[in-house]
């Protein structure tokens, strides 16, 4: 098949990963950058001399030989260039959180439909050689109806950002959003057969007293319909990067770890321990994991649907979910009690 054409908004550090992605893809080409300085701009053009490199991302979207664009912007922008893409009559892979508020989410979803274009959202550890494999042993029923999960997250503290944006609360919506956002969707993943999350129970604290609002550490409990529940813990004030996540059913459990100096590392330490209810076993996982080896097939996986028309690894639904929880999180945070999540049905 002829190889699905990119156009790429966003040039810094994640974008560039971004880029590095769609070059290597073996049925991807990248045609197209838009970045927003000078220097990002020079740096686009001398790494990808081929592709056409502007400042205005309106101009990207004007030209008619690109067929999908990956947006890779700070949240606050996310609606705006999004909205943009889409009415351009382009396919859309859209950086997570999908939005910062769920009536961004919604108006999203609706042109997408309207549109007939796809929206596919950026949650690539749905991607992982091991995430993925956990999944798939629960849905083999590997541990018997799952009952409980534990996403945990212990690292460095955030990046700034460009600008400073990430450490603005105003263009960051918040931190919960930032990046536990990508462990409750997988809570809601492998509990998936368990139900729907209904409510949740969270709390927070912050080692800046200026900014009590962007949380260093941050903890919720999440209840589903059908009387499973999760845990998704992080903090920011530890070093490197060490994601853990384990999960029992009512026959076994599973046990999985990740481990980098940082959380863009190519040479990280992994395993997968699995529980039967007879024995422990270690489970080979076949290639590398980490979020830039899930990116490298997340831009493989888009346009794969846009060639073959095969379902995507996380829509625009699940990508609103994503939101609905961690905003329900926040509140709760806030209020201090537990919060009810805003479910997709209840869009109007």
């Amino acid at each position: 098949m002829e190889k699905v054409k990119y156009g790429l908004i966003g040039f810094g550090a994640w974008g560039q990963h971004h880029a590095d992605a769609i070059a290597k893809a073996k049925n991807a080409e990248l045609v197209a950058v838009a970045a927003r300085s000078d220097a990002s701009v020079q740096a686009a053009r001398d790494a990808y001399p081929d592709a056409a490199v502007t400042n205005d991302y309106r101009t990207l979207l004007q030209r008619d030989d690109l067929d999908v664009v990956d947006v890779v912007v700070p949240s606050y922008l996310h609606h705006e260039v999004a909205t943009a893409v889409l009415n351009s009559g382009k396919h859309l892979l859209l950086e997570k959180p999908m939005g910062i508020s769920l009536a961004e989410c919604d108006a999203m979803i609706t042109l997408a439909r309207q549109k007939e274009r796809l929206l596919c959202v950026g949650h690539e550890l749905r991607l992982s050689s091991m995430w993925g494999k956990a999944k798939q042993m629960i849905d083999e029923g590997y541990i018997g109806s799952p009952q409980y999960c534990l996403v945990e997250l212990s690292r460095n503290p955030y990046r700034l950002g460009a600008d400073g944006w990430r450490y603005d609360i105003q263009r960051v919506g918040n931190w919960i959003l930032e990046e536990p956002i990508h462990f409750f969707d997988l809570a809601r993943w492998y509990l998936q057969s368990a139900g729907e999350p209904e409510r949740i129970y969270a709390t927070a604290n912050s080692r800046k007293p200026d900014h009590p609002e962007l949380q260093d550490n941050f903890s919720a409990i999440m209840h589903f319909t059908g009387n499973a529940y999760a845990v998704v813990s992080q903090t920011l004030s530890a070093f490197e990067h060490h994601q853990t996540v384990k999960i029992t059913g009512e026959k076994g459990a599973m046990w999985a770890s990740w481990s980098g100096a940082m959380d863009r590392t190519r040479h990280p330490t992994f395993s997968l321990r699995a529980f039967d209810g007879k024995e422990v076993v270690e489970v080979p996982i076949e290639k590398p994991t980490g979020e830039l080896f899930e990116l490298e097939d997340q831009i493989e996986r888009v346009a794969d649907a846009i060639q073959t028309g095969r379902p995507l690894h996380c829509t625009a639904e699940d990508g609103r979910w994503s939101v609905a929880m961690c905003l329900a999180a926040t509140a709760s945070v806030k209020s201090g009690a537990p919060e009810p999540i805003d479910r997709i049905e209840a869009r109007g």
